[in-house]
């Protein structure tokens, strides 16, 4: 990703999924108007998704997923379609390619009824309408829209289309921007502030941080602010004192990382309002209310537990991890014994939570809305609490109360 380029977490996922050869990959490519996927006539030739930040128009930045088929086989078949099915915790709008020849099979009807069960807005592609005769389906070549009644009832659009010789391509793009989910009003910072408000943020520049650049939290927070006009003052937890003692009038708000939190308490006056990046990434994604739930539950612990140390991300862990490290130890001082951890990050979440009496989880910067929101919905199912990395320091520390009510939250 480059400086200039939405963050692939705010950008729209849009996935094709299909059967094997029904010419998902052919199709990805004629959209993007780019050979992205690999493309041949031997069935199963996608093995793991294929994923590309772009801009499309006229949805703007988005996120094209090519999946392995759904209806693969043995062994390593399993694993692929596996990886299929995890494409879909973070998909936005979905694309179920079908053959225009066959039409809709039992396994797209199955794989339709996939989505909808996961409340995925989709539109379906009728692909190789290039390979139908005369006789065909009357809206080969037209772009006409048709519909597909489900066993429910319900009434899915679709699409004739050809990859091969690019026929309606541009209509089934205005197809997919038209299922667009509604956007999500929620803001980082931004309307939490008006016009000239003054925010510090304290970004600790140790170890952990990037050399030469800021973390993604840090840049979306600025960027968030200055798009209100307000002011970030960014420091390092050091020279938090000096940059309040200098202020002529108090900050709005004090926004730090939830590994200082205790430090920059100390040094914050009680008037002023303070909080995290973390909490505040739990509220713009969209699980704060369950996050705070979660911590209550951790209260319950017992020696010999066993808790789920989840992130988002797959970045090269230093040996004073936060999640490995610190956060263990910092329960073992709060709690007076030790429970046992799993680990896990990037899309490796586990589907059977049920070893588990709580999920810790990262921000989410990494992971789109969708994607964050199926995992904590995943472990509410199956009655597991999920708090994020900022909320359990919070309490830690004794100040969640404090940190809450920055953002306008009462417990």
């Amino acid at each position: 990703m480059s400086l200039n380029d939405t963050a692939r977490a705010d950008r729209i996922h849009i996935a094709f999924f299909g059967k094997r050869n029904a010419g998902k990959s052919s199709l990805v490519n004629a959209v993007t108007d780019q050979e992205l996927a690999i493309v041949s006539d031997i069935k199963g030739t996608t093995t793991d998704p294929v994923y590309k930040s772009m801009e499309l128009l006229p949805l703007g930045p988005v996120v094209i997923i090519d999946t392995p088929g759904y209806d693969d086989e043995g062994t390593l078949g399993e694993l692929r379609i596996k990886k299929a099915d995890q494409v879909m915790n973070k998909t936005d709008i979905a694309v179920l390619v079908s053959d225009a020849v066959t039409g809709l099979t039992d396994d797209d009807k199955r794989l339709a009824e996939r989505l909808a069960q996961k409340n995925i807005p989709y539109v379906i592609a009728f692909n190789k309408t290039d390979m139908l005769t005369e006789n065909g389906t009357p809206d080969q070549g037209t772009g006409k829209q048709t519909l597909y009644r489900t066993g429910s009832g319900k009434e899915i659009p679709c699409i004739y289309v050809s990859a091969l010789n690019k026929t309606n391509i541009h209509e089934l793009k205005e197809l997919i921007a038209s299922v667009k989910p509604e956007g999500s009003e929620r803001r980082l910072i931004g309307d939490l502030i008006t016009p000239s408000d003054m925010l510090i943020l304290v970004m600790p520049q140790d170890e952990a941080a990037p050399k030469g650049r800021l973390i993604l939290p840090q840049v979306q927070m600025i960027r968030d602010i200055l798009d209100e006009h307000g002011m970030a003052l960014c420091v390092q937890t050091e020279e938090l004192e000096g940059a309040l003692n200098k202020l002529k009038e108090r900050p709005r708000l004090v926004i730090c990382d939830s590994q200082v939190f205790k430090k920059v308490a100390a040094v914050t006056p009680t008037d002023i309002p303070l909080t995290s990046f973390s909490i505040l990434l739990a509220r713009y994604k969209g699980y704060l209310d369950s996050a705070l739930k979660g911590v209550n539950a951790l209260k319950n612990l017992k020696k010999g537990d066993k808790v789920l140390i989840s992130e988002g991300c797959t970045h090269h862990r230093q040996c004073n991890d936060i999640g490995t490290v610190k956060i263990p130890k910092w329960l073992k001082e709060k709690f007076g014994f030790e429970v046992e951890y799993d680990t896990s990050s990037g899309t490796g979440f586990p589907e059977d939570l049920s070893a588990y009496k709580a999920v810790i989880h990262c921000g989410g910067c990494m992971l789109n809305e969708r994607e964050i929101t199926y995992r904590v919905k995943c472990a509410e199912d199956q009655g597991v609490p999920v708090v994020n990395y900022g909320i359990l320091i919070a309490y830690i520390n004794g100040i969640l109360e404090r940190a809450v009510k920055g953002i306008n939250i009462n417990l």
